[in-house]
């Protein structure tokens, strides 16, 4: 493969609407270039910082250009002061509130309100969304935005939004799940997500992520987070996010050539039904799991699967959303199951080729490995950057991306990965060429406390403990 690099230095244009917190003193942006197999991708790296104050012995009172506490608009409609008011509210409260003060920021009625309405928006969106950047109404073509693994951490979404142009009908975001635990911050950063949903449906497209579910949240630290945040109301604050989880689609088609998804791609689950005496009782559904014969599932089978689960399971008839949401790549070609996860798949360049040629597709974009899982995987690229590029086949690529600068949040060890985050934006007419925009952590991090024991569990999602994952 043939690379490259040209650099130069550009100071960041802002015309956007105020953000959240002060921007970065004087901060740069560095772009490369790159080009391989004849296919271009740029990157931009961005240094972000933001002030940091330790709350005194008694609360403070939040400044006055802010409404406090959030209130739901009283016909039911948000605006973009709305959702910028909400950011500014969650940017201030995480350096200046504990925890438990938080229904002082976003009362339980409001965080009802919008949940109901964005629950009721994402179940009703198909497993695989179609994303069409063309505005018929205007005769534009919007830029799409691509995001990756954010895991609560707050200050690092709201410099992200800002340094790529929030949303707007001339760009779409989509978001690749794993919005929530091992951050502090994983309840503001799926309201702020939520808002934006339920404000530009059209121009955010949320998925899910492995993470949204409850297994994940039980052990990586959402669950105790809404429970510190909500005191005697987090049950139910935490009832209502994981109904909300089932209805995150699994998938997108971007502008019909890019393919999204947390994990990545899935197999093809054979259901034979037997002979039966009466109606529909007694069917036996005969499953493949011999690794030998696994071949790739369908965009058929993909919508017809059922994502409304509270843990996508790794056996029976229901496989499909487990592989969208815990596969990796591999070097190796062919089909094999994940054994370190111990669910989904692994699959190789000549899947992500049969793949992208049987549906005209250039690019898949997934997410789902931070460095930290990286660090385990040979053959593959470390996640220093915030994405890497797995596959390159004759019809286009594989890239994963991450989006979480310095993660995890909490580490045991002294020595942190230092991993830069990253977000893809996909330019018209052919949506084809990923430009990489790569920034670092937010500094200082309010300090905090982690809601899961990060010393004992392991980062990478390995050696999960299935059995707990059986739900009724």
């Amino acid at each position: 493969m043939h690379l490259v690099l040209r650099h130069t230095m550009t100071l960041p244009t802002d015309s956007e609407p105020p953000p959240p917190s002060p921007p970065p003193p004087d901060s740069a942006t560095d772009t490369a270039t790159a080009t391989a197999n004849g296919a271009t991708t740029t990157t931009t790296t961005t240094t972000s910082s933001s002030s940091s104050e330790n709350p005194p012995d008694s609360l403070p009172t939040p400044p006055q250009e802010l409404q406090f506490p959030i209130s739901w608009p009283q016909d039911g409609t948000l605006s973009l002061e709305w959702i910028h008011n909400l950011m500014q509210c969650f940017d201030w409260s995480s350096r200046n509130f504990p925890p438990s003060e938080f229904p002082s920021v976003l009362p339980v009625q409001v965080f009802d309100s919008l949940i109901l309405v964005a629950s009721k928006m994402l179940h009703k969106e198909p497993n695989c969304v179609t994303v069409d950047p063309f505005r018929p109404n205007s005769g534009t073509t919007a830029s799409v935005v691509v995001v990756g693994d954010v895991h609560g951490q707050l200050h690092d979404l709201l410099f992200l939004l800002k340094d790529a142009g929030y949303p707007s009908d001339d760009r779409i975001f989509v978001f690749n799940g794993d919005y929530v635990d091992r951050g502090a911050w994983g309840l503001e950063t799926f309201v702020l997500l939520l808002a934006w949903k339920v404000f530009m449906p059209h121009n955010v497209y949320l998925l899910r992520g492995n993470h949204e579910s409850k297994y994940c949240t039980s052990v990586y630290g959402y669950e105790k987070e809404v429970m510190a945040k909500y005191g005697d109301k987090g049950k139910h604050v935490y009832r209502k996010c994981l109904g909300c989880f089932e209805g995150l689609p699994l998938a997108s088609i971007v502008a019909g050539c890019v393919f999204t998804a947390h994990g990545g791609l899935f197999r093809s689950v054979t259901v034979t039904p037997s002979k039966r005496l009466k109606g529909k009782k007694n069917r036996k559904i005969l499953l493949n799991h011999d690794n030998k014969t696994l071949t790739l599932g369908s965009l058929e089978e993909l919508s017809k699967a059922r994502r409304s689960v509270l843990d996508p399971p790794w056996e029976g008839p229901n496989l499909i959303p487990g592989d969208v949401l815990w596969s990796d790549p591999s070097k190796n070609p062919g089909l094999a199951p994940n054994k370190e996860r111990g669910i989904g798949l692994l699959w190789g360049p000549d899947c992500t080729e049969e793949f992208l040629k049987k549906y005209q597709l250039k690019l898949v974009i997934r997410s789902h490995e931070g460095p930290d899982a990286r660090e385990k995987r040979d053959g593959l690229d470390r996640m220093s950057e915030g994405y890497t590029i797995d596959h390159v086949v004759d019809s286009g690529k594989l890239i994963t991306l991450f989006s979480a600068p310095d993660y995890p949040q909490f580490q045991a060890t002294e020595e942190r990965y230092n991993n830069k985050g990253a977000y893809v934006v996909l330019e018209p007419p052919n949506f084809d060429n990923a430009i990489f925009h790569g920034f670092t952590a937010v500094t200082p991090r309010p300090k905090v406390n982690a809601y899961y024991n990060f010393e004992e569990v392991i980062d990478s999602d390995e050696e999960l403990d299935l059995e707990s994952m059986v739900t009724s």
